[in-house]
């Protein structure tokens, strides 16, 4: 089985935010693939399991709040004994612009408190992600603008690259080498 976990905060105050790029991923992924409908687990997450071109694939959003991913994510990898190869999490990322998307195989945190979560709760940083730019605030504070939705001009190209997430995804599903896709996508 695969594994997406895609990052956000649950609540409708949050919905299409910038935080919530992850969560966008996985529902957009989910949507396309006819899915259905997130139910509740017991490890602090909602996720949809299904068939995507003959290979098991759970989505994943915790339900804690951003800062506390790890508390999902880490049991989760243990109750399905999850090989770490299998595994990737899809996140927001302010030192990126809108628009662009990143693959990684393994690294630190940088400042992305959710990240530090899931790294400290698997006692590893080498895990596969996905990282979707959502650039750094123009004016006010970072907190804001990651709490803040898109604007007008920057939806669009905001949609595209929750469209190269999803290409990205489908590959390492379809069995290509994660560190090869980073050579695609990056």
């Amino acid at each position: 089985m695969k594994m997406i976990v895609g990052l956000g905060n649950i609540g409708t105050r949050y919905d299409e935010t910038r935080h919530n790029t992850g969560f966008m991923v996985v529902e957009q992924l989910a949507r396309d693939y006819h899915l259905g409908a997130f139910t509740h687990l017991k490890q602090e997450a909602v996720a949809v399991n299904g068939m995507i071109d003959g290979e098991k694939v759970m989505l994943v959003k915790p339900t804690t709040f951003m800062n506390d991913s790890g508390r999902a994510v880490g049991p989760l990898v243990d109750y399905y004994n999850l090989d770490l190869d299998d595994l990737v999490v899809v996140n927001d990322d302010l030192d990126m612009p809108v628009g662009k998307v990143r693959l990684k195989t393994h690294g630190a945190s940088g400042g992305h408190n959710g990240l530090k979560s899931i790294i400290n709760a698997l006692g590893t940083n080498k895990f596969n992600r996905i990282k979707v730019g959502i650039d750094h605030p123009k004016h006010g504070t970072v907190v804001s603008h990651v709490l803040g939705k898109f604007t007008s001009d920057e939806r669009p190209v905001f949609d595209q690259s929750v469209l190269t997430a999803e290409h990205a995804l489908e590959d390492w599903i379809h069995g290509e080498n994660f560190a090869e896709l980073m050579n695609k996508y990056n």
